[in-house]
C-alpha cells in the first residue's frame, strides 16, 4: 500500500496526478467496521485497537496526537462541526468520550496527559455517532436504540426507540432543528423529533438488504440511503411532499452504463479497463458478479470546480455525492442520476481488498483554486489504514467523455449550403412556384358552360362544389359567426404569461367513442384552437380546444392512428397509421388532400410531421429517415376533383449508426431548424445535422430500455424564451422515467423519476414557456414536473385508466388547461 497505484486501477489519466497517499500507518487490530472519522483540519482512526490517534491534515509534519481513556477497542467516532471549539466524540462498549481537541494540544505540550469527558457508559456495542449542527447533542446508535446525550450536562435528553435491528446510520436534518433520520438494519429508515423522543415518519421495508448509509443534501432537500446489495434510495425531504422516494439506482447497473459509454467513446483503449471488477470461478474461467455495497455518503460539490478544469459539466448539474464501495469510490450526479467518476480498487481483484470508511474533509486552496478530497482506507482483513488526498477535477475531467467536435444548436445559426439536402428542396420549390401559379390561373378561368332553361333560375351547378354529403364542408371546424372570430383573435392577440401556475381542476371530459378505444396520440394546433387526437378504430378527430361541439372526422386509414401533426399555418393535418400509410388532410374541410401509400415504404412508420416550417414531410421507417418534399394541388378541377394531383419526392434518406430501427424521431417546425433527433433500438439517441447531411452525433445508452418518445422544448408563437432553451430536449422510456438533455453537451442534465411506466410507453410533454414537463403514467394520474427539480409537482387525477399521453395548450393555460388522454387497455 505504498502507492495509489497499488490501490486504484487506471481508468484513465495519470493516476499519480488524480490521487496521493498522504499518510500510512499500521494498527495491530483490524478496524474495516470502524466508522472512521474526518474533518477540515484532522482525521481520526483508533490505533492498537483502544487509543484514538489524530493525524492533522494542515501540518503533516506534526506528531500524531494520542487519545488514551477507552478500555475496549474503539468502535466509532465522528467530529463536531464547528472549528473552534473541535470537538470529537469516541465510542466503545465500556464509555463514550468528548474530547477537545485544542484543550488535548495544549495539555501534551505541557507535559501532561489529555483527558475527555465521558458522555455515558455501558451503553452497548456503538456502531454510529453524529453530532447536531451546533455541536450542543450527540446521538449515539447503540443497538437499535439511539441515545440523545447532551454535551454540556452529560444527561441523556431523549432515548429513540423503534428499530427492529442495529442502527447502521444517522442524520441531522441541518433546516429542521430537531429533526434526526436514522437508517437500520431493520432495511427502513425513521425520522424523529429529538427534542421531544417522538416518531415523525415511518418507512416501509425498502429493500431485502439492510440500509448501510446516509446522507441529506440541503440544497435540494433530498435524503440518499444505501443498502448492502448496491441501491440508492432517494426521497423528497420538502415540506408537503411527505417523504415520497425519488428515484432508486442500482449503482452496478449505473456503473455498467458509465463503463459501456467510456468504452464506445474510446476513452478506455482496451477492454479490460472497462470491466467492472468480478472474480473468475476456478478452472471455468466464468466471471461471478461482486456486490456494490454503499458503504459511505459524502457530499462532492463539483461546483467549486473551475469552469476550465471541468467545463464538460453545467453550473446547474455538479450536485453530486462520493460514494464509497467495497469495490471502488464512484462519484454520483443526484441530478441526471449517472455515474460521473468512478476509481476502483485494484487489490479488491487481486484479492487484497480495501475497504472505504469515510469520506471526509475538503481542503480547499482559494489562491490556487484547487479543491483536494481526502479519504481513509483501511484494509479489511489487516491492519493497515491510509490517508489519500483526491483530486476531484483531476478525476472528472479524465474520465468524462470528450465534448464534441462541433457545436450544435436547435434554431439555425448559418445559412443553408448548397450541398444540404433543405436547398435543394427550397431551391426547387422556387423554380416551380411561378410555373404552378399561371396553371392554376388557367384553371381557375370559367369555361364556356351550356345554358339551361328552367321556369325558375338556377345555377347550372358547374361553378360551385357539388352539394354531397360526403363532402360537405365540417361547420364545427370553422366558424363564420362575427363574434367568434373577434372573441379568437383577440385571444391569438394575448401573450401566454410567465408566472403562471399548473392547471389542477380538470376541464371538461369527452368520450372520443362510444365504444371502449384507445387514444393512440393527441396535438394541439398552433394557436391553441384545436385538439387532434388519432384514435385506434382507424378514425381521426379534431376537437374544438373547449372541448364542445361535434369533432370532425377523418376517416380512410385501415389501422391505428398512431401519430398527428399539425401545420404551422395550421391548414393541414397529417395523420400516420399502423396499416402503413401517410395522409395529409384539408384541416377545414376534413378531404384528402395527399396520400402517401405504404408501397412507398419499407417498413411500418413510426414516426411523422411537417419541418422546416412546413416545406418537408419527416418520417422514419425501419432504420431511415426520409425527407420529403411535397407539393399539395389546391386548385381543383370541379370535373376531375375525385383525380389527385398533390403529389411528393423524397430528397433524402439517412440511416442510424448501425442500421438500428428507428423508435423515434423529432424536429422543430416552428422555426428553421437543421436539427433532427432521432432514437434507436439499441437505446441511443443520435443527432442529425440536415445541412451537412450527416450524422452529428451519437449518445449511447442514452436510456435503459430503447426510447419510445423524443420531445423537444419548441416554445409557441405566444411566448419568448432565451434562444439556448431551446436546445433542451426530452427522451423518455418503459420503466426508465424521463430524462432532459442539452444538445449543446449531449449530457443528460436531470432525470425524473417519480411516475410509475413499468410495462406501457407514455407520452412526454413541455409547457409553453418551458417551465414545466408533464408526462402520463401507468396509475392513471398525469404528472407534472417543475424544471430543476427531480420530484414531481403536480399529481393530476380523474382518468379511469392508463394516462399514455399529454399536451399543453400552446396558447393560454386558463383556455386549454392541460389535457391529458386515456388509453382504454383490454
Amino acid at each position: 500500500m505504498e502507492n495509489p497505484q497499488d490501490i486504484f486501477s487506471s481508468n484513465g489519466g495519470c493516476l499519480s496526478d488524480i490521487v496521493i497517499e498522504k499518510y500510512l500507518v499500521e494498527s495491530k487490530e483490524s478496524v474495516s467496521h470502524v466508522q472512521l472519522a474526518c474533518s477540515m483540519q484532522d482525521c481520526a482512526f483508533p490505533l492498537d485497537g483502544t487509543e484514538l490517534c489524530i493525524w492533522n491534515t494542515k501540518d503533516p509534519s506534526r506528531q500524531l496526537l494520542i487519545l488514551r481513556g477507552h478500555h475496549q477497542p474503539i468502535t466509532a467516532m465522528a467530529f463536531g462541526n464547528k472549528v473552534n471549539p473541535l470537538l470529537i466524540c469516541s465510542a466503545s462498549l465500556d464509555y463514550v468520550i468528548m474530547w477537545n481537541l485544542d484543550e488535548c494540544r495544549e495539555k501534551v505540550l505541557q507535559g501532561l496527559v489529555p483527558r475527555g469527558t465521558v458522555m455515558g457508559s455501558l451503553l452497548g456495542k456503538v456502531l454510529c455517532l453524529q453530532l447536531s449542527p451546533d455541536d450542543h447533542v450527540v446521538a449515539v446508535c447503540a443497538g437499535n436504540k439511539i441515545f440523545m446525550l447532551d454535551i454540556e450536562t452529560q444527561a441523556v435528553r431523549a432515548e429513540l426507540q423503534g428499530h427492529l435491528g442495529p442502527v447502521t446510520a444517522v442524520e441531522f436534518c441541518p433546516w429542521r432543528s430537531g429533526t434526526l433520520i436514522s437508517a437500520s438494519e431493520d432495511r427502513g429508515f425513521k425520522v424523529w423529533d429529538h427534542c421531544t423522543g417522538s416518531l415523525i415518519y415511518s418507512s416501509s421495508v425498502l429493500s431485502a438488504y439492510p440500509l448501510l448509509s446516509l446522507f441529506i443534501d440541503a440544497e435540494s432537500r433530498q435524503l440518499v440511503t444505501g443498502c448492502a446489495d448496491g441501491q440508492l434510495w432517494i426521497f423528497s425531504l420538502m415540506d408537503g411532499h411527505h417523504y415520497r422516494r425519488v428515484a432508486r439506482v442500482d449503482l452496478r447497473k449505473k456503473t455498467e452504463t458509465f463503463s459501456t459509454r467510456r468504452v464506445k467513446s474510446g476513452l478506455c483503449s482496451q477492454p479490460e479497463e472497462s470491466q467492472l471488477p468480478s472474480t473468475s470461478a476456478l478452472g471455468k474461467g466464468e466471471q461471478v458478479e461482486v456486490t456494490f455495497p454503499v458503504l459511505r455518503l459524502a457530499p462532492c460539490d463539483l461546483s467549486l470546480i473551475p469552469n476550465s478544469a471541468c467545463g464538460c459539466l453545467s453550473s446547474e448539474n455538479t450536485r453530486c455525492v462520493w460514494i464509497g464501495s467495497s469495490v471502488g469510490l464512484f462519484v454520483f450526479n443526484l441530478a441526471n442520476l449517472e455515474v460521473e467518476a468512478a476509481l476502483y480498487y485494484k487489490g479488491y481483484v487481486c484479492g487484497c481488498t480495501f475497504r472505504l470508511l469515510l469520506l471526509g474533509g475538503v481542503a480547499n486552496d482559494v489562491e490556487t483554486a484547487s479543491l483536494q478530497v481526502l479519504c481513509l482506507l483501511a484494509s479489511l482483513f489487516g491492519g493497515k489504514i491510509a490517508v489519500l488526498e483526491i483530486n476531484p477535477a483531476a478525476l472528472v475531467m479524465a474520465q468524462q467523455c470528450p465534448s464534441m467536435g462541433q457545436s450544435l444548436s436547435v434554431p439555425a445559426s448559418s445559412c443553408v449550403l448548397p450541398t444540404s439536402p433543405l436547398y435543394l428542396g427550397i431551391a426547387k420549390e422556387k423554380s416551380t412556384k411561378a410555373a404552378s401559379e399561371q396553371r392554376c390561373a388557367a384553371r381557375n378561368v370559367m369555361k364556356d358552360q351550356r345554358l339551361v332553361f328552367h321556369n325558375k333560375v338556377r345555377s347550372s351547378g358547374y361553378a360551385s362544389a357539388p352539394h354531397v354529403t360526403m363532402f360537405s364542408p365540417k361547420t364545427n371546424i370553422k366558424s363564420e359567426g362575427k363574434g367568434s372570430s373577434r372573441s379568437r383573435s383577440s385571444c391569438a392577440r394575448e401573450a401566454y404569461p410567465v408566472e403562471c401556475a399548473v392547471p389542477t381542476k380538470p376541464g371538461p371530459q369527452v368520450a372520443a367513442a362510444p365504444t371502449c378505444t384507445r387514444v393512440c396520440c393527441i396535438q394541439y394546433s398552433g394557436d391553441g384552437q384545436w385538439l387532434a387526437c388519432g384514435l385506434a378504430n382507424h378514425l381521426s378527430l379534431v376537437f374544438d380546444a373547449s372541448l364542445t361541439g361535434t369533432p370532425a372526422v377523418f376517416s380512410g386509414h385501415d389501422g391505428a392512428v398512431n401519430a398527428m401533426c399539425w401545420s404551422q399555418d395550421r391548414r393541414w393535418l397529417f395523420s400516420a397509421a399502423r396499416d402503413g400509410t401517410l395522409r395529409v388532410w384539408s384541416a377545414r374541410g376534413a378531404e384528402l388532400a395527399l396520400l402517401l401509400g405504404k408501397d412507398m415504404f419499407s417498413k411500418p412508420i413510426q414516426s411523422a410531421q411537417f419541418y422546416y416550417i412546413d416545406a418537408f414531410i419527416l418520417l422514419s421507417s425501419g432504420p431511415e429517415f426520409q425527407l420529403l418534399k411535397y407539393h399539395i394541388d389546391t386548385c381543383k378541377d370541379e370535373i376531375k376533383r375525385y383525380k389527385q394531383k398533390s403529389k411528393s419526392k423524397l430528397i433524402c434518406r439517412l440511416s442510424t449508426t448501425g442500421a438500428v430501427d428507428m423508435t423515434s424521431l423529432s424536429a422543430v417546425n416552428d422555426f428553421y431548424s437543421h436539427i433532427v433527433l432521432a432514437a434507436g433500438r439499441n437505446r441511443t439517441v443520435e443527432v442529425f445535422d440536415l445541412n451537412a447531411g450527416c450524422s452529428a452525433a451519437v449518445k449511447a445508452e442514452a436510456h435503459s430500455r430503447p426510447v419510445h418518445q423524443i420531445c423537444q422544448n419548441k416554445g409557441s408563437s405566444f411566448t419568448t424564451q432565451q434562444p439556448q432553451a431551446y436546445n433542451l430536449f426530452l427522451t423518455t422510456a418503459i420503466g426508465d422515467g424521463m430524462k432532459l438533455w442539452d444538445l449543446r453537451t449531449l449530457r443528460c442534465e436531470c432525470h425524473f423519476e417519480g411516475h410509475p411506466t413499468r410495462g406501457y410507453p407514455c407520452g412526454i410533454a413541455f409547457s409553453p414557456y418551458g417551465r414545466f414537463v408533464a408526462c402520463g403514467a401507468e396509475d392513471r394520474h398525469a404528472y407534472v414536473y417543475e424544471m430543476g427539480s427531480s420530484t414531481f409537482s403536480h399529481r393530476l387525477a380523474g382518468h379511469t385508466d392508463t394516462v399514455t399521453g399529454v399536451a399543453f395548450n400552446p396558447s393560454a393555460p386558463q383556455k386549454g388547461e392541460l389535457r391529458f388522454k386515456m388509453n382504454t387497455l383490454g
